[in-house]
């Protein structure tokens, strides 16, 4: 070998060759830690929505403190709406490719033939519990207790109080204070505000499966959906300052940032900090009229297949495992699975691993500025096209590579380059024809293999005609329970 490669390979090579193996030795070291997982899923609040990121107004504390001490992913993203972000985060693959199109109209029911992260967790030894919002199906064939979840304590439909045709809707005259809860199959008369109600129950449920098995709590609060509205002390402070209908969504918040400082207090009680790690998120864009005030520079919110409706906050902190950094590689909802799966150690089935459509974050959180899918495409779609519709190829989608972002809004391609151009304004279609024929190839073949996936299509037409939750709630009392909602008069209370 000439004399010159051994002199280049100890100047150049060696040193990068020693930087790459010691990057992966630090992801090595956190695959199969096993760390407790606690991942909190926040409804309807935007990147925008506290203060670490920026937003002038709401004051959260307590999540600046998880942004501060972990890694914070920054061009993280989610699907535009609830119930679609639930899905891919459970099945680490795109949500129409387990028949979520919609929130309602039983196209919110995830696919029965999905194998969900909870499982694969609790195949790997660890206990696993859901407090808060599911909105993948109302029916006992796709609730979380048959779908992988040991502890389960969770409203109905998408929100408390919420009721729509068919199979999606809560228990009957809920509110968001002193709720109806439905806990391992039985309905629970609760006392206070939602959120410290889900709060308090996993706080109480950590507490005892700690120490005895590694545990993956998913705590999923309905706030800051609406209908809007909070205990009187956290929306005062922003009373007058801000629009009426913001100023309960800004209290909701500072609710939950509350909660948060009370979880990470109790870690350091028991003394698991060091043990858990635990990951905030937002499951959509902001609510419109939050976003008018602060929306980081963004264009677009909930609902929206702008950057504004899938940019999500991602904070993810574990104590003496990952240091604190921003990583600005382009991430996603579907990389939670393959993630939280790695971490544990845990074997997923070759069949679920084939279809995964995610790629393991450890490699970043051991090195936010490791190598990691530079060229990935990520697509959107609102969904949402009306019940027995064809499903449009168009209403409102978009495809995200390197630094362009592609918007369909059903009037053909638009193409902005995020980094010089965060809000959208310069449409670059026509000057990056080379880039646009990429994209529209990449999104005809996506599209053309999802088609065969949407599976709820047709199922309103069969749905039944009262509530899967409401019937249940009305047979457990046998007449109108804690909410004093009688079920209907043709309602059959018992067989």
């Amino acid at each position: 070998m000439h004399w010159w490669f051994h002199r280049v390979w100890r100047i150049v090579l060696l040193p990068v060759s020693l930087v790459i193996f010691a990057s992966r030795t630090e992801a090595n070291e956190l695959s199969g830690k096993r760390p407790n997982i606690i991942f909190i899923l926040t409804d309807d609040l935007g990147y925008g929505d506290a203060g670490c990121t920026g937003n002038p107004i709401v004051k959260t504390p307590n999540v600046d403190r998880l942004y501060r001490q972990g890694v914070r992913f920054s061009d993280f993203h989610v699907s535009p709406t609830c119930s679609p972000t639930r899905c891919a985060i459970m099945t680490g693959r795109h949500e129409f490719h387990s028949g979520v199109t919609h929130t309602i109209n039983e196209r919110e029911r995830m696919s029965l033939k999905a194998t969900t992260i909870a499982q694969v967790l609790k195949s790997a030894g660890y206990t696993t519990g859901i407090f808060g919002k599911w909105h993948l199906g109302d029916e006992d064939a796709y609730q979380p207790g048959v779908r992988g979840f040991d502890e389960v304590f969770i409203h109905g439909g998408g929100g408390i109080g919420q009721t729509y045709a068919g199979t999606c809707g809560d228990a009957p005259g809920n509110t968001y204070f002193d709720p109806v809860i439905r806990h391992n199959g039985a309905f629970e008369k609760t006392h206070g505000f939602c959120t410290d109600v889900f709060f308090d129950q996993a706080i109480q449920w950590a507490g005892q499966v700690k120490g005895k098995q590694p545990f993956f709590l998913y705590l999923a609060t309905n706030a800051a959906h609406a209908p809007l509205s909070c205990p009187p002390e956290y929306e005062k402070p922003y009373i007058g300052r801000v629009h009426p209908l913001v100023s309960k969504f800004f209290g909701m918040i500072a609710n939950i940032d509350e909660n948060v400082g009370r979880l990470l207090g109790k870690l350091d009680e028991w003394g698991i900090a060091n043990d858990t790690l635990i990951v905030y998120m937002n499951d959509n864009g902001g609510f419109d009229l939050a976003c008018k005030i602060y929306n980081a520079g963004m264009r677009g919110s909930k609902t929206t297949p702008h950057n504004g409706g899938t940019r999500a906050i991602s904070l993810w902190r574990w104590p003496g495992a990952i240091k604190p950094a921003t990583c600005d590689k382009l991430t996603a909802q579907i990389d939670l699975f393959p993630t939280f799966a790695e971490l544990a150690g845990a074997k997923v089935p070759k069949a679920v691993e084939s279809e995964l459509e995610g790629f393991s974050l450890v490699p970043l959180l051991a090195d936010p500025n490791a190598s990691w899918h530079e060229d990935r495409m990520l697509f959107t779609h609102v969904g949402r096209w009306p019940p027995g519709a064809p499903p449009a190829k168009y209403g409102g989608c978009s495809v995200r590579w390197r630094n362009y972002l592609a918007v369909n809004e059903s009037r053909g391609w638009s193409l902005y380059d995020l980094h010089a151009d965060p809000g959208e304004t310069v449409d670059l279609a026509g000057a990056k024809s080379d880039v646009m024929a990429h994209i529209n190839k990449a999104y005809d073949d996506w599209w053309d293999a999802t088609l065969p996936l949407l599976e709820n299509e047709q199922a309103y037409q069969t749905a039944p005609q009262v509530n899967p939750f409401k019937a249940a709630y009305w047979k457990q009392f046998n007449g109108p329970g804690p909410n004093n909602v009688p079920p209907p008069a043709d309602f059959r209370l018992s067989p």
